[in-house]
């Protein structure tokens, strides 16, 4: 369905059972033929190459992308597409780069050997993927499993099935070889994302999504034991101090809750402002939130787009009642979104601020994925951290402040896997990448992707 109206534009079929073990197979077989016997240099440059294609089907993908999710357009193409030629491109160079570790033995009996390692694939990859980023996600994993020789089975999210199909032609294009690159569409529990995760023949799973889902999916493979890497949910928190940047902290604020109507595992839901500041920003930052153009996606002055799904929508809302019960101060927004046309169908709300809510509140401890935050002020150094890092979640944190002294000491103090120091997502894709907590298991981005997605075989030689 199309968030932005709520009208059908696609009929997907499901996997069932067989379709899924016919698309694991197809990747063993893969793993056999050409694609088994390639070296890295020429996989590389066919990874260049469904860059390329990406390229040269840009539109494409940006109005599949848009038709899937409702997002602006303007975002699209200005993130999503642009990122997944990308992660193709980084992945291909860093494969052709990286080092693995060799070692000159002494032995107590006076003999010499040379230990090295060689990086192999592990084979069939099970790649589960979410919604709310779909083609950027999706090819952050796929990129470097194929990088390493693995064959993939890509599992979208139900939601958003077209950008992970189109994919398969861009592949065709660039001369990946049929089985590399397989997908199947359905949904999780008793359909191809159960099926996938539990296949015996499958050697890995990644999964970016829910924290419940992570743990389902921990259950799944167990017993055979499969390799998984998660990045999952967050509570994520922005600290502002009063010798901020104002303008700068306002205006990352504001895009760290609202970009993609909050659909972002990144996003900022609650935020702690000094109190020298804190009535200032507050103003400040609702008159961003008011500011917002919830039109048509493909108008180029939206700036914020739909919800994903009703469902979802209703997920939301209910964060919103609940924040009232608790006693929240709703600075701007709870509501849903009256526009007067076909978008009253579609599953917009409206970007929310809440202050007064206590730290024990439901809607400051759970996670809500949309266009919300919770601002609290706070007095000293030592009891914004504390409250930051007071979730079970770990995924990002963001620290504003002119004292660059004091941002590498907060940063170093929040318990996350990644924190930013004035900005937000602003991404070095070599880097580490992924959450503690209920926010993840490992570590994606550069050299720590490689080492996912390949076996380290070492090799001792005596001299």
């Amino acid at each position: 369905m199309n968030p932005a109206d709520g009208t059908v534009i696609a009929q997907v079929t499901e996997a069932d059972a067989v379709l899924v073990d016919d698309a694991v197979l197809a990747a063993r077989r893969a793993l056999g033929g050409e694609w088994g016997r390639i070296g890295v240099r020429e996989r590389a440059a066919r990874l260049h190459r469904v860059a390329d294609a990406i390229e040269k089907r840009f539109e494409c993908f940006v109005q599949a992308e848009v038709a899937d999710t409702g997002k602006p357009a303007s975002l699209a193409r200005k993130l999503d597409v642009p990122r997944a030629a990308a992660n193709f491109r980084v992945f291909a160079d860093l494969v052709k780069m990286a080092g693995v570790e060799a070692f000159q033995t002494e032995g107590h009996d006076g003999t010499t050997a040379l230990n090295y390692a060689v990086r192999k694939p592990l084979g069939v990859v099970g790649i589960i993927t979410p919604w709310n980023l779909p083609l950027l996600l999706l090819t952050w994993k796929v990129a470097p499993a194929l990088a390493c020789g693995n064959a993939v089975v890509v599992k979208p999210s139900e939601e958003t099935p077209a950008t992970a199909t189109l994919l398969a032609e861009a592949m065709q294009e660039a001369g990946i070889p049929n089985g590399v690159y397989n997908v199947v569409h359905g949904f999780g529990p008793g359909s191809a994302g159960e099926f996938l995760t539990r296949h015996a023949d499958v050697d890995a799973i990644t999964f970016t999504g829910e924290s419940k889902t992570g743990a389902t999916i921990m259950q799944a493979v167990a017993s055979t034991v499969k390799p998984v890497s998660f990045e999952l949910g967050g509570k994520n928190a922005a600290i502002v101090f009063s010798d901020c940047n104002f303008e700068e902290s306002v205006n990352g604020i504001a895009e760290a809750v609202f970009l993609n109507t909050g659909q972002v595992c990144l996003c900022a839901e609650r935020v702690y402002v000094e109190r020298k500041i804190f009535d200032s920003f507050v103003d400040a930052l609702k008159r961003k939130a008011e500011a917002l153009n919830a039109g048509w996606p493909a108008d180029a002055k939206t700036n914020l787009g739909p919800l994903i799904s009703g469902q979802h929508r209703e997920k939301v809302l209910s964060y919103y009642t609940l924040a009232r019960e608790e006693g929240a101060t709703v600075v701007t927004g709870g509501g849903i979104a009256a526009f007067g046309d076909n978008r009253d169908q579609g599953f917009y709300v409206q970007p929310t601020i809440y202050t007064g809510l206590p730290e024990s509140a439901r809607c400051v401890k759970e996670e809500i994925f949309g266009p919300v935050c919770h601002v609290a002020p706070f007095d000293a150094e030592d009891e914004t951290v504390a409250m930051a890092n007071d979730t079970k979640y770990g995924l990002a944190a963001s620290i504003w402040t002119s004292d660059l002294k004091r941002g590498h000491r907060v940063a170093q103090q929040m318990k996350v896997g990644i924190t930013w120091v004035n900005c937000w997502f602003l991404r070095d894709l070599r880097t580490p990448f992924g959450g503690a907590g209920l926010s993840g298991i490992g570590r994606e981005g550069g050299i720590h992707s490689l080492n996912f997605y390949s076996e380290l075989n070492n090799i001792c030689v005596r001299l």
